[in-house]
């Protein structure tokens, strides 16, 4: 084990039932569309639509990553 100091803290050990980092990366935010990416022909579900869609997805998911996580900023 490395030596603990204030600039490398040793991390707490996670919980004997806490999928690994690996095993469970963190969701990663949608990449926002740009505005030349809407056609503008008025489609029922714009990619401006998808893209919210995709954020709500997103932030339900963060929330289920950061419940296994504690530890996680």
């Amino acid at each position: 084990m490395f030596p603990t100091s204030a600039h490398h803290p040793v991390p707490d050990p996670a919980p004997a039932d806490a999928p690994a980092a690996a095993d469970d990366p963190r969701p990663q935010p949608p990449i926002e569309p740009q505005l030349e990416d809407c056609c503008g022909s008025g489609c029922v579900v714009c990619v401006f639509d998808a893209y919210e869609m995709a954020r709500e997805r997103h932030a339900q998911q963060l929330a289920a990553w950061l419940l296994r996580h504690p530890g996680a900023q």
